[in-house]
Order: C-alpha cells, then structure tokens, then sequence
C-alpha cells in the first residue's frame, strides 16, 4: 500500500486542483503502437491497414458535440465516447490500440486483398460487430427486447462506418472498465443495451422532452462510468461476498457471480432496476436495496443426492437393468431368453416401469427439496411445477401398481394365463405408451439433432410453454445437440460399451450370486453367535452380500469406458499418424522427406480465392501429404532444385538447433554436426547434417573398391541408392577440389596443376571412363593423406614441410598410381599435370598458403569436412541428450500429421498469452542454489547430477564465452548459473523463455515470408558466420586459437536476420501478459522477485506485466488499479503504460480468475492462449503456432472451434520414480485421454492445459474462467463447461505441444490430488454439471460423467466396496452364518472371489492400460510393456492405490461437509527427508486411521472366521484389502527419502512425541501443536449442516457393531446369546474410562508440586485392575486371552465416541465430556502413530532395506547414469572447464 497521488484522481473534491496543475512535461508511453504520434517512425506504421484504422476512427461532423465542450483536433471516437459517458483516459487508450490492432490484422487476412488498402473495409468491420455483439443480440432476442444496436438502411449512408465503430467501441469500453463485473457477461449486456440506447439519443440528436436542450447524460465526474454503473453492481457483488463467510457459509445462503448473472436472464431485471445514470436517480439506489441478490436459476445444495438429480437417466438405466437382471436370472435358466419365453417372468419385468416412476417421483422430491430457495412471487409458476410433477410422479405409480396388481389377481383367479389375464397385461403396456412418450420424442429430435438445434434456438414464447413441463427456459444449455455423423460415432461407442458391460454383469455379477442367494435364504437352524436383533432371518446376510456387487455394478462402467476409449484412442492416434517417427534413426531414414513437409506444412501457400481452385487446392494438398508422409517420389531432388526451398528449411532446421543449444541440451560439436550448413565452397548438392552423413563416405569408397572394374554407371548406381552417400561423395569431392585451390596460391604453376587434374578428372566422370581410366583400389590411399592433411589444417599447425609432403605424396597417387595407364614425364609435361620447370626441392615447396586463422567460417568448414571423411560410426547417439532427441522426433513425426497450412504471419490470427503469477519464484538466487539441506544436498548440486549432460554443455558455453576457472561461475557469470538452474526448476523464468519463442519464430517466419533468395542466402550467411565465432569451441586438439573471440550471451540467428518490419509484425501478432497480482507492493518493500521480473522484462521486449496497485489517499480511502508496465529500451527504465481504476478490492472470488480476469482487458488478438507458472514452450513448437490458429477456421462437426486443446509433455518425469508415476499418469490424460474426449465423444473440456481459446468469444461471455468463491475452486474447468453450455465446440490438436511441471514429492502430489478430488467434490453441487447432464443427450451425457465428476466418484465406490465387503464378511464371521453355510456346504467361495477379481481389475485395467496403449502407440509396444513393468517392480500400484485413497477421501469429505481449499502443491525439486510427524499430519485422517480400521477388520476376520482355516481361501478373498492397507500405511515413508535411515527413524519418532505432547496455545500453529491440528482437522464439521453432521454419526455408528459382535466371542461370555452381555460390556467401558479420567486428574492436580500423591494414585489404581482381573479369572469364564480381545472391541468404540463427539462439538465443548474427548483423541493418536511407525522402524533396523528403497525411489535417475547414491550422502564432485 502506498500513499502517494497516482496519475488519474477520480475524486470529485481534487479535480480542480488537477485542472490547474499543469501535465508533467513527458513523452506519453504506448504499449505496441505509438497512436498517439501518427508520424512516429514505428514499424507497425508501414502497414496500410493500420492507417486505415487510425484515420475510420476520427469523429464524423455530423457527430453532435457536448455544450461548453471543444474536442481536440487530435481525439477520435473514442474520446468522443469518453466525453459522454465519462470512461477513464487510459480505459479509452487501451480500447483504442485494441480496435485498431484487431480490425488492422483483420483487414491483413483478407483475401483477395482489398482494392483500397488506405480505407477500413466494412465487411471487417460488420463481421467484427456481429461477433462482438452475437452474445448481446442473443439476450435481447431470448428476452424479446429490441436490441439497440441500430445500422443505416442500405438505402442511407451505410459506407459509413462511424455508427458501427460506436457501437462495438462502447462495448469494448464498457468491458474495459467493468472489472469484475466481466464474469457477468448478460449482466454487461443489461449495461450495454442501456448505454447504446442513450448513445442512439446523442447520435440521432434526440430532444430531451424536460429541458428542450439535446440529451445529455448527467454523469459529470471524471469516472463517472465506474461510480455511477460500476460501482453499485460491485458493492452488490461484494455485499454478496460477505455474506459467504470467505467460503464458509453454505451455498445457498448467498448468491455467487452466476447468481447475478442469471438475475438477468429474465424481464425482471427490467422491472426491478430502474436504469438512469443520474447519482441521485433510481437506478444506484434500486441497486443497493437489491444489494441480497438471493438464488437465481439455481440452489446448491450440498448432498450426496446431487450426483443422482444431475446425472439421472444413467442411475435409471442401471437401476432398471439391474432389477431386469435379477428377474430374469432368478428363473434359473442357463440363458435369459430362456427365461424371457416364460409368461411370468415377462409380467414380473413390468415391474421396473414401477421402479422407473418411483425413480421419477424420487427425482421430483429431491428438486423440489433443494430448489424451493428458487420460489417467490415472481416465480410461482416454479413452486406450482414442482408440486405438480411429485403429484404426477406419484400418480404414475399408483396407476402402475394397480395395473400390474390386477394382472396377478386376473392370472390367480383363472389359474393360467387365460385372454382376460392378457387384455389387462395389454393395458398395462398401453398405460406405458403413454408414459414414455417423452422418451420417445427425445429419442426422434436427437435421430434429427438439426431440428433439435433450430428448436431450442427459437426464442417464441410458444415454445416456452410447451417445454415448460420438462425444463426451466435458460439461456444457455440449448442447441446442443451435434450433427449426425457425430451423434453416430459417439452412440455406437456407448453402444458397444453398454452391450459389453451388461454382457459381463449378467453373466458374471449378477447370475453366479442368484444361487448363494437362494440358499442362504432357505438356510435354517442358524445358531447365532449373538443376539439377533432383527430375527432368526438372513436377510440382512443376503444385503451384505449383494452391497459389493451392487457398488460394483454401478461403477464398472467407468471400467470399460477405460478400456474401450484406450483402443478407439489408439485407434484415432494411428490414423493421425502418431508415433511414425520415435527416434533419430526413423528420422534419418525420413529426413528427406522431414525438410519438403515442413516447408510444405509452416511455409506459406498461395491463397486461392474461388471456391473451385480452393477444393483443387486442398485435393493437391492431399495428394502431397500422401506423398510425403510415405515416402513416393523423391521429394529430395524438387527440394534440391529450388536452392530457396532449401535455403528456407536451413534457416527453420539450423534456429531448430541453435535454440536446442542456447538451452544447453546439445553440445557445441552436436551443433556442428546437427545443423544444415548454406551453401559455399562451390557444392553443388544439399549439405545434409553430419550425423546424416556420417560413415557414408567410407562405405562409398568400399564399394568403389568393390566395383572397380565395373562400368561407371553401375558403381554411381550403387552409391546413389543412399541418397545420403550420394551427397557424401559430391560434398566431399567438391569440398576437396575447393580446398586445394584455396591452399595452394594462384597463379602458381603449381595450382594450374591442380586445376588440370581436376579438369581431367571430370571429363571422365563425364563421358562414363572413370573406371576404365582410373584405379579404384588406390582411392583409399588418396583418403588417408587427405586426412592428413585435413587434420593438420584443422589442428592450426602452419606446419609447412609437413604440408609440402603431403601434398607431394598427393600428387604421386593420383598421376602416379591412381590412373590405370602409367604416362611419361613428357607426357605428363604435355597434359598439363607436371611442372615443365621443375624447380629444386619439393614441388609444392613455395606454392602453399595457410588459411587466416581468423576464418571461423573456413575452420567450421574444414571440420565438417574432417568430420565425414573419418567418420567411422553411424551416429545414432547424436544429440546424446534424450530430452532433445524426443522433441527433435516429436517435432519432426508433426510435420507429417494433419494440419491447415500456415499462412503468411501478416495474415494470420493474432493471439495472446496470459500466464497468472502470484508469488512464485521466478530465479533461483544464489543463496537458494547454495544452501544445503539436512542431508547436505544444495540445489545446484542436485541439479547437477540430475541435468548431467546439460550441466556439462552448460560449463563448456560459459567457457566459450570467457570464463577461465571454475570459481568464475559465482562472479561473473552468476546470471547465467541462475538462468540454467532457474529454467530447469518450475519458475517462471522458465515460463517466461518459452512463451517468447513464439515472437522469435514469427519473427522467423515473417523474415522468410518477405525476403528475397538473395536475403536467405545471405542470412544463411550472417548466421553460419556468426555461429562459426560463438560457437567455435576454446580448444581445438589441444591447441588454443590465436585471439579468442568472447560473447557475453548467445545471440539467436533470428536477431540477426531482423531489419525492423519483422519486429514490427511480431509485435502486432503476439502480445504476453504475465499478471503478477502482488508486483507492485514487492516493489514497494524492494523484494528480490521484483528484481527478476524487472529483469525479464529488460530482456524479453513484448513482454508486459499486469498488476494491482492499491493506493492510500487518507486513512480509510484506498483506491485500487489495474496496471500494465513494460520495459523501454529506449529509456532504460521500466514505463506505465496504462493504469485503469477499479472499483474495489480486486479478489472477490478464487484468487487465480479474478487475477486472470483484471488482465485480461490488457490482451490482443483474436485468440488467447492460458498458460500456467509451471509450463514451458519450445521453438520447434512456436513455429507450428500459425498452423493451429487457422483451425478456428475449420468446422468440426456442425461448429468451428472456440477452445483449441493443445497438447502437454512432462517434463518432470526424470526427477524421481514419482515424478515418473504423475508424469505417465499425466500423460496419457493429456494425450489418448483428451484425444477420445474430443474426437468421437465430443465432451473434452478445458482442464487447466494450455488451450488456445477463441478471444472475443469468450470475452463476451464470462472470460476464461468462473471465480464464485469455492463452488469455482477448480476454476479452469468451468471455462469447458460455460463453453459447451453456450454452444461452443472443444477440439484437441496433438501437432503441437507445450511443456508442463508436476508435482515431484508425495506430499506435493498428495496436495495435488486432494486439490482436484475437492474441486470435483464442489462440482458436483454446480448448476453448470447439472444442467449438462440433463441438457446433453443421452449418450454425450454418459461421456460427461464418466470424464469428469464420475470419475472420482467411482473411485470412491471402490474404496466403498472395499470397506461394504470386509464389513460384510466380519458381520457373516462373528454372526455364525458363515459357520453355518459351510457346514450345510453353501457356495461361500464363489461370491467371496468375484469381488476381489473386480477390485483388481479395477486397480490394474484403470490406471494402467491406457498408459500402456499409449505408450505402445508412441514409442513401440515391447518399450511400453518394459515401462509397465518397471513401474510394477518401483511400485506404482502402490501410488495409484495411495492416491486412490487421497481422492476419495477429499471427494467425499467435500460433497459431505464441505471445507474445499486451494492447497498450495510447491513446485520445488523435492530429495529432503520428510518427519514422520509431516507425513502423520498429511495422512492420518485420509489414509492412516482408515488402513488400521482395514487391518483390524482383516486381522479379527482371519481370527473368527472358518474359511480362514483354508489359507488359499482367505487370501484370495482378502488379498487385494491387504494391498489396500500396506500401500496406505506404508506408501508414505517407501517414498520418503532416508525413509528407512534408523537414526532417522528414531529422531522422527522423538520429533513426533515432542509434537503430540505439545500443548501450544491460540496462537500455535499446526505443525508445532497437536492440539491445534487436530482442531483444523474438525474445521469441517464447522461448517457441515445438519444432514452432513447426521450423517457423519450414522457412518460412526459401524464401531459399535464392532464392538457388539467380538464382545460375544469373549471367553467370560460363556457362548451366551442374550443382551445383557452386550449391556455388561458398557460397564467395563465406563470403567476404563472412569480409571483414565482419575489418573488424568491426579496427573495435573498433583504431578508437579506434590508427586508423592500422583504415585499413590498410580499403585491404587494398579492394586485395583490386578485385584478385579484375579477376582474375574477366579468367579468367571474369564481368560487373559480376553484382555487382548477386549481392547480389540473397545478401542474402535472408544474412536467412534471420540468421532461423534466432535460433531457434538458445539454442545459438548463447554462441558468436562469436551476435555475428555480431547485428552483421550491425543492417546488415540498416538497409538495410531506407533502402529504406523512400528514396520518402519523394524525395516529401518534391518540391512539393505534403505538401499533397496533409494533404488525403487530413484530407479530412473539410476538408468540414466545419475549418482544418487551420492546425492543422498552428500557426497560432491565440482565440474570444470
């Protein structure tokens, strides 16, 4: 907070002390176009287009001006909107660069080309409008007001645009301004149709009836806008706020942004608030006594219920199949159309139309009980409809129960089927015509979607009443039905799936337990080991077998969705061409064709105006992609014959590897033998890469010798089947003849020489006689000493005798020895090839001139040349770096894929990146890279040996670039160290480098797009030149250069090659907006993240950082800014560039949305990209950028796209074993998952990843984002959803792709997980998944779930089933049933096993056969099954199980309680040991306390069970709940690292006592106090209503059972069956708990000051627990085995009462019972502690376990070479130069 005067007061009171101050003398900043200096020599000006713009928006004549107001010659429409509705200054200058860079770039895309470049183009303009205003025009027409946009007749003057521009200007700076108001689009549009209603009035100079002046609006302050319209509805929002108790209060108490919205979703906005922009009118006051706007549309209600009310169709087709199921499987037939022959059984099978209305009446019930908040008296047409349908609903079944009951009274009284029994079952079915007429009618519209689509879209009031029955008239939600050929492939996917799943339940769920069933039922003489409450009945025994499978039933679904989208994904990832290329060794054999598709697929083509030549267009396009992708024709020789084509992929493929390098992840020798070279030395092929190369040479000379007697054109046949060898051979002849001119002086007789044996040599080439005339044995001589002297010319060793005689030796091979007919002196003398004046001495003697030493480009040149001439190896490790080799293959595999052709970077879309930044870290600084941990491990150190290789590419840049020593690093490149560690951590440096690829590839592109042949090769040049120099390494061979040349940063080819224009266009095309919320007071208090942003913007230009300065004017005015700054070059300072007043506070809602969201406004182009502070970019990537942005031009289905999906790659995966779990787990979502989503279900929404999204699309409709506070905690989905709901189209690209960081540690994934299982719990509660399930058919519906809510829901179900089925066998064990059926041989085997063949299914198929198909489609089958395995042998099943755990936990705890909140994850590179005491904290109520109650249930099952005799009985029936428990308990510390570290162990031990026994105090936090951790973790129940609280103590209430089932297995039972042994227990209990309260209280009254006493207490209560135990052994059935047995009965009592007293909380906390609770909760925990921490301790005292667990932890790091092994003893090595 700063108290100082900002630039724009709004203050009425200082306004003329403004007015009379003079401006400050200062040039005024711009952001990217100097608007307000038309003559400005900027590059952006040379466009036409821009001019054009500038000069539409100069006000008309006609317009009418203000009284007693002049505008400056200078101000345009914009100005002229401000002067009226009073917006603020640096809103309009926002707006204005806004319109003209949007209509500018728009008017670029043309095509054809407008004839008239200097003058806006009104179809631009008109289809600006009508998109801008499409969402505005909407809401009138569903409200059926008049919309008052009003355009001249084509009659009048409509080649003006001037009204136009009005209209889409007010809105831009209505939006501008309206703060958080945006997440209210309807609410924008009720502003808007007002504000254009009185901008009609000025404009058509309409006569104010009062005061006979022209209108004249009353705003007079300088923001008037944002106090007399802004401001009331934000006081509103914000009194709404309030009310939520920061997220505490239940959701129906208080309405959220939606709320306010949908209040505008009918005419009562209209009649509620008066509008009138006069502060002392209506419309501010009728605001603020509206200020509770209450629930509108819709009421959340937190229930279990809402995942039945919104997804209902799919629980009434279950729960009617399996009724169905059961019916006919009870008939005992071997196949069900057996037992559908049979009459009775098709009767019985009317009953589920009985079951279906009573689902309906249930359904009805549960709307009105959760949206009666929604009656009033404006809408009791509502309250009248739900009363109707529960009457309606209950009709039905009344009319269903009585016709099927009078089938049965027909059918006994006749004793057959007799016609009559028929007529009535005919009525029946009559009776169920009528009932599913509905049904039937929305199964025809979704055959028809297109009249389903004109339908809803109709706004007729007609319409409203008839579908008034079914749903609530909305305004979004309609027209989302697909087309046809969509509808068809999602439909016969579910089609399949269903078929499948009701096959397999049937015949594998339902039928085997009909059998065990019957039986258990006839079961008699049962002798029952307790007393049975409920009779001598097995009913409740049937239940309990029946629950499991039910659970199962119902969510194995989500099952074979797993496995069948898993095949159709692969399916569709083969067809787009995923995976051809997995490796530089495929892309050796396709790099010919990889250089023609990538100038095919980002070079521009040619536009084609008419529609015929388009579809030609598109045919050759087909046709060429066919060719290229398969290798037909030899695309290499049309590439060689346009020296621009390659000249062009030069320049593309060599920044490809110069970026690879400035990132450290190649090696300066990769980059020689890497990049494609411009043509010199007089070479007349392609100069492919050396690693193509390589050995091609030698082989040619193999085969030479091979074939040396052969004919020319059989051995020039031979070599040029490789096309590679063939390059190899004519580079390398060409390269030598050009190096021997270059050394051997000319005008010698000596070079004549040399140039005769040339010529010579290829005049026999020529004519076809080079075998006939040559000896092809001696050419590998003539290799060896040209080796030789190449390597003495590339070592810099001027030694000239030693040249001389090598070239001598030269000469004699080829006169001598290479022609097959020896010639004479004379005759040589004759021809030219010898000196006729032969001097004294060696004949190259004085004829050899070294090349300059400074001659970088001859050195590069001379070392390629060695390179090819001595390579032996084939180079498939080259580059070494897999990070590098996977993106170089991923880039180059697509090339390949389907994509639109990228189009001239003048006329492609401009877009926007937006990444919100809070507080994270942006650079590593010195001390965080030095600082060691408690294992003495530093940052940089890890990072080091994890980033081995690119840690040693790294040190040989900066010695490249001057430093001499090691030490050097920590002074004078210290910059360069926090760079290369900050871009290998998640920070936002990193984030920061790879978003500004993209202005380094359009300004690429837009270079080659202009430039000539002669600009490329000379680019070409400069950058092969410059490279040569920076990269020419400090020693070669040992031996220094004479002057080294230094380089304080690598300078990317692309700055080269930039003349000013490129720049220019860039900047018009990319804009990125890092939102950096606390910027400005981390500037104030002069933090060091202030410093770094600061620092990334001085070097990344386009770069422009967006905050919210809070401003004190007096002690309890604060205003509030939105601010966007840049860094000026030109003045060497950072510079405020606009700065726009808000009405408040700025975060209302979730923190990252309204961050996003004040921004936002800050934003360019037509499409927008989100990225997060944890993404990455790569160049290869940003050049592909132009191609996906012409997407939004292509339809998908019956819509162009409005979110692009983009995918991810992980790149932490290589940290830990983890990092390698999340990163598969979240790849295979990102890729296969996302790629079913969209093609063929057509529900992929928008999930946080780096989506493009359609710009003006979603500014007018919400944003990208909801920030109603923790109903929106997962705020990026909702984008998906508002998209989908207002009839948007969500596509996935898989072409592209942008970095991604996850979690790495366990506790950092835990966050993670119970971040998103609490977002999804919330999600279940909102009106948007509701309304798309009742709003989407029937099938995209099934999709919705089970990819979205479903699927954490049905993780739940299986942990449910987990517990159902233990709890079920423990009832059967303790009971006697289960004694009883074995003994009367009941098939208890057999439905004991079907459960644990589901659970496993359900652990293995789900979580890891999509990984497997995924990774089989991209890196081969046998890599992906060797992956899987070594995942299986690190224990990945036990991570999927433990996060299995963590989301159920956060799920249901949330839809139950509440309590969803953001959980900071870290994004740290994570190798420290966590305490025993933090991962207690973090897992005992999720995980731990669960696994016991699991192990207890297990332990006393095996005890009391018979079928735990069988030992294969009992473990196939428990194994996978013994799994469930091992991976919950000791998950945590397997991958805790020095997890198993005894000394380690003890120390966490002694941390965790100290912290359990801490008392604390108010103010002590979580991590120091027990106490106060244990109240947090109650927060909860706080905040829980009355049927959550109810609930929680149903669910406490299963401990009791425990205890009333084992008691009567006691020994001093005597096998008594009666209720007083049960009533006996309690007396016990009181006992132990009155002997625990004694001793408490002698502890605290008399341990300190008077021990003596407390000692006599203690021996006491000894005496007296010794003395009751001999007196029970003695006058009882009592045995000591009983004490074990007791404490296992009584102590999950005593957790269940401790459980129920905390949500007894506010009425027991005053009282004694309270401090008991808490005292006996803390003992609690700390036997739950000991048992937790007991494996581990007995594990840490074993040998070998510790290193065994540093292998499974970092197994991966291992394969890799990495030492870490030393990195967890600390154990250091330095690197050096």
């Amino acid at each position: 907070m700063r108290q100082r005067p900002g630039p724009m007061r709004c203050r009425a009171g200082d306004l003329r002390e403004q007015q009379s101050r003079p401006p400050p003398p200062m040039q005024e900043v711009y952001n990217i176009i100097p608007l307000h200096e038309f003559l400005a020599d900027h590059p952006s000006f040379r466009y036409p287009q821009v001019r054009a713009i500038r000069a539409a928006l100069r006000p008309d004549s006609n317009l009418p001006m203000p009284r007693f107001t002049s505008l400056d010659p200078h101000m345009d429409l914009m100005d002229w909107l401000s002067v009226f509705f009073h917006f603020q200054r640096d809103n309009v200058r926002n707006q204005r660069e806004h319109v003209v860079l949007h209509l500018a770039n728009s008017q670029m895309r043309l095509q054809p080309p407008p004839t008239n470049l200097n003058e806006l183009n009104p179809g631009v303009l008109r289809r600006f409008r009508m998109k801008l205003l499409q969402n505005y025009t909407s809401w009138c027409s569903f409200l059926g007001v008049k919309s008052h946009v009003h355009l001249p007749t084509r009659r009048g003057n409509s080649t003006d645009p001037t009204r136009e521009l009005l209209y889409v200007s007010l809105y831009l700076l209505i939006w501008g301004e309206a703060a958080s108001l945006r997440f209210a689009p309807e609410l924008l549009c009720y502003i808007y149709h007002h504000m254009a209603m009185e901008l009609n009035k000025i404009v058509d100079h309409h006569i104010d009836e009062f005061t006979g002046w022209p209108f004249k609006l009353s705003i007079s302050d300088e923001c008037g806008f944002l106090k007399c319209i802004v401001m009331p509805f934000y006081k509103m929002i914000k009194t709404e706020v309030k009310s939520s108790r920061k997220g505490t209060a239940p959701h129906s108490a208080w309405g959220n942004y939606d709320d306010i919205n949908e209040f505008f979703w009918s005419n009562r906005c209209f009649k509620s608030l008066k509008w009138s922009t006069d502060n002392e009118n209506n419309f501010s006051v009728t605001v603020e006594k509206s200020n509770k706007v209450g629930k509108n549309g819709f009421v959340e209600q937190r229930s279990f219920w809402n995942v039945f009310r919104s997804f209902d169709r799919l629980w009434i087709l279950l729960i009617l199949f399996l009724q169905a199921s059961i019916i006919v499987a009870w008939a005992g037939t071997k196949y069900p159309g057996e037992a559908l022959k049979e009459r009775d059984v098709q009767v019985e099978l009317l009953t589920v139309f009985i079951t279906w209305a009573g689902l309906r009446f249930l359904q009805s019930v549960l709307d009105a009980a959760t949206q009666y908040g929604l009656v009033s008296k404006e809408t009791r047409w509502l309250g009248i409809r739900m009363v109707l349908k529960i009457m309606v609903a209950l009709t039905w079944i009344v009319v269903f129960g009585v016709l099927y009951e009078r089938i049965w009274s027909q059918k006994n009284a006749d004793r057959m089927w007799s016609f009559e029994a028929n007529q009535r079952i005919i009525t029946f079915l009559e009776a169920v015509i009528v009932y599913v007429i509905p049904e039937l009618l929305s199964f025809l519209l979704f055959l028809i979607p297109w009249v389903r689509n004109w339908i809803e879209g109709l706004d007729w009031v007609v319409l409203s009443w008839l579908t008034w029955w079914f749903q609530t008239r909305i305004f979004v939600g309609r027209g989302l039905s697909e087309g046809l050929v969509d509808s068809i492939c999602y439909s016969l996917f579910w089609f399949v799936v269903l078929v499948w799943k009701f096959t397999f339940s049937y015949f594998l769920q339902i039928k085997p337990l009909v059998a065990p069933t019957k039986e258990l039922l006839s079961l008699s003489g049962v002798k029952y080991n307790w007393h049975q409450p409920f009779g001598s009945s097995n009913r409740i025994a049937v239940v309990l077998l029946w629950m499991p499978v039910v659970l199962i039933y119902l969510m194995d679904l989500q099952i074979w969705y797993s496995v069948f989208s898993s095949f159709v994904g692969a399916t569709i990832g083969l067809y787009s061409h995923l995976g051809e290329i997995r490796n530089m060794e495929q892309l050796r054999l396709r790099f010919q064709s990889f250089a023609s598709a990538m100038q095919f697929n980002l070079m521009p083509e040619d536009q084609l105006s008419s529609p015929k030549a388009t579809l030609v267009r598109k045919l050759c396009d087909a046709i060429r992609r066919l060719k290229l992708r398969y290798g037909l024709g030899q695309a290499y020789k049309k590439f060689e014959s346009s020296q621009v084509e390659a000249t062009r992929f030069a320049l593309i493929w060599n920044e490809i590897v110069i970026s690879l390098r400035e990132e450290d992840l190649i090696s300066d020798r990769e980059v020689e033998l890497m990049e494609l070279p411009p043509p010199c030395w007089n070479i007349k092929v392609i100069r492919w890469p050396c690693f193509l190369l390589c050995n091609e040479l030698l082989l040619a000379l193999s085969r030479a010798k091979e074939l040396a007697d052969a004919p020319d054109m059989r051995l020039w046949a031979r070599i040029c089947k490789n096309e590679y060898r063939r390059c190899a051979v004519i580079e390398a002849y060409d390269s030598i003849k050009h190096l021997l001119f270059t050394i051997v002086k000319y005008g010698t007789d000596k070079h004549f020489l040399v140039s005769k044996f040339f010529e010579e040599l290829e005049s026999y080439v020529l004519n076809g006689k080079l075998t006939a005339k040559y000896n092809m044995a001696v050419l590998q001589k003539i290799h060896a000493k040209l080796v030789s002297l190449v390597d003495l010319l590339v070592r810099r060793k001027n030694d000239l005798s030693r040249a001389v005689n090598l070239l001598q030796a030269l000469y004699e091979l080829c006169i001598r020895e290479f022609p097959k007919t020896k010639r004479s002196i004379s005759q040589l003398k004759e021809e030219g090839l010898a000196p006729k004046n032969p001097d004294e001495g060696l004949l190259f003697e004085n004829a050899i001139k070294f090349p300059d030493a400074e001659d970088a480009d001859f050195s590069k040149q001379l070392r390629r040349l060695q390179t090819f001439l001595t390579s032996e190896d084939s180079m498939h490790n080259v580059p070494l770096n897999l990070e590098a080799r996977r993106r170089i293959a991923f880039f180059s595999n697509s090339v390949f894929m389907n994509m639109p052709r990228a189009p001239n970077v003048e006329k492609m879309m401009a877009f926007s990146v937006l990444t919100p930044y809070y507080n994270e870290l942006v650079l590593y600084n010195e001390g965080m890279l030095k600082d060691e941990n408690e294992d003495g491990i530093s940052t940089l150190f890890y990072l080091q040996k994890i980033y081995e290789d690119e840690w040693r590419n790294f040190i040989e840049r900066m010695c490249r670039e001057g430093m001499k020593d090691n030490d050097d690093i920590w002074k004078t490149k210290l910059r360069d160290l926090q760079l290369w560690a900050s871009y290998r951590g998640q920070t936002l440096s990193r984030t920061v480098r790879g978003m500004m690829y993209y202005c380094r590839a359009l300004k690429l592109l837009s270079f080659l797009d202009s430039a000539s042949e002669e600009d490329n090769q000379t680019g070409a040049q400069e950058i092969a030149s410059h490279h040569s120099l920076s990269q020419n390494r400090g020693l070669v061979g040992g031996i220094k250069p004479p002057t080294a040349k230094k380089h304080s940063r690598a300078i990317s080819g692309v700055s080269l090659l930039c003349k000013g224009q490129e720049h220019g266009c860039a900047l018009m095309k990319f804009t990125y907006v890092v939102t950096c919320l606390e910027y400005g007071r981390q500037k104030e208090k002069g933090q060091s993240n202030a410093e770094e942003i600061l620092y990334l913007m001085k070097n990344n230009e386009a770069l422009r950082v967006a905050y919210v300065d809070k401003v004190q004017l007096g002690r309890e005015e604060v205003e509030y800014y939105s601010v966007l700054v840049r860094y000026d070059q030109q003045l060497q300072r950072e510079v405020e560039i606009y700065r726009i007043r808000l009405p408040g506070p700025l975060i209302l809602g979730e923190g990252k949305p309204e961050n996003q969201n004040h921004a936002i406004i800050f934003t360019r182009g037509d499409a927008i990209q989100t990225i997060d502070m944890n993404q990455d970019n790569y160049f290869e990537e940003a050049l592909k950028m132009l191609n996906l942005l012409e997407e939004f031009n292509t339809s998908y289905g019956i819509r162009k796209p409005t979110i692009l999906g983009v995918r991810e790659n992980v790149f932490t995966g290589s940290v830990s074993s983890l990092a390698w779990f999340m990163s598969a787990r979240e790849t295979s979502f990102a890729t296969l998952g996302q790629r079913v989503l969209a093609n063929p279900l057509k529900v992929r929404m928008h999930y946080g990843h780096p989506d493009v999204f359609d710009r003006f699309w979603f500014l007018t409709r919400g944003g990208i984002s909801k920030a109603s506070r923790v109903i929106n905690i997962s705020e990026d989905i909702f984008a998906g959803y508002n998209c989908t709901l207002r009839g948007g189209n969500v596509t996935h690209h898989e072409y592209i792709q942008v970095g991604k960081g996850r979690e790495v540690g366990l506790n950092q994934i835990s966050m993670f997980e119970a971040k998103v299982a609490s977002g999804n719990g919330e999600q279940v509660l909102n009106r948007d998944v509701y309304r798309l399930g009742h709003r989407l058919d029937f099938f995209r519906m099934l999709s919705f779930f089970y990819t979205t809510v479903g699927h954490y829901f049905n993780t739940m179900m299986v942990v449910l089933t987990v517990y159902t089925f233990l709890w079920g066998r423990l009832y059967l064990a303790l009971s006697g049933i289960e004694r009883a059926a074995k003994n009367q041989n009941v098939s208890n085997e057999a439905f004991g096993t079907i459960l644990n063949q589901q659970f496993i299914i359900q652990l293995g198929l789900c979580t890891a056969l999509q990984m497997i198909v995924e990774n089989s489609l991209e890196h081969g089958f046998l890599p992906a099954v060797w992956d899987f395995l070594k995942m299986q042998l690190q224990l990945a099943s036990f991570f999927h199980t433990f996060c299995m755990g963590t989301r159920t936990h956060f799920f249901g705890r949330t839809i139950l309680h509440g309590d969803a909140k953001y959980r900071a994850t870290g994004r740290g590179s994570v190798v420290e040991h966590k305490r025993f005491a933090e991962n207690y904290r973090l897992y005992a109520r999720s995980h731990f306390v669960k696994a016991i109650e699991l192990g207890v249930i297990l332990a006393v099952y095996a005890s009391y069970s018979p079928l735990a005799k069988d030992s294969f009985i009992y473990t196939a029936m428990t194994v996978s709940s013994w799994f469930v428990v091992v991976s919950w308990i000791m998950f945590p510390f397997v991958f805790n690292p020095s997890g198993f570290d005894w000394l380690k162990t003890l120390y966490d031990f002694d941390d965790f006592m100290n912290w359990l026994w801490c008392k604390g105090g108010v103010f002590a936090e979580a991590d120091k106090s027990w106490e106060r951790w244990w109240y947090e973790e109650q927060d909860h129940l706080r905040t829980t209503g009355l049927w959550g609280k109810l609930l929680e103590i149903i669910l406490d209430l299963r401990f009791f059972f425990f205890q009333y089932g084992v008691v009567y297995q006691l020994g001093i039972a005597s096998g008594r069956t009666s209720r007083t042994v049960y009533l006996s227990s309690w007396i016990f209990m009181v006992v132990a708990v009155g002997i625990y309260i004694i001793i408490a209280y002698a502890r605290d009254k008399y341990e300190a000051k008077k021990h003596i006493y407390y000692r006599v207490v203690q021996l006491v209560v000894t005496i007296f627990i010794v003395l009751l135990i001999v007196l029970l052994l003695e006058f009882t059935s009592f045995k000591f085995l009983d004490l074990l047995t007791g404490l296992v009965a009584f102590i999950p009592i005593g957790w269940g009462l401790i459980s129920i007293a905390q949500v007894l909380r506010p009425c027991l906390q005053s009282t004694v019972v309270w401090e008991t609770a808490v005292s006996l909760a803390r003992l609690y925990d700390m036997l739950f502690g000991v048992i937790v921490i007991a494996p581990v301790a007995i594990l840490s005292w074993l040998p070998g376990f510790q290193s065994m667990q540093t292998r499974i932890l970092f197994n991966e790091a291992f394969s890799r070479g990495l030492q870490i092994s030393r990195i967890i003893s600390g154990k250091k090595s330095t690197a050096r130069c």
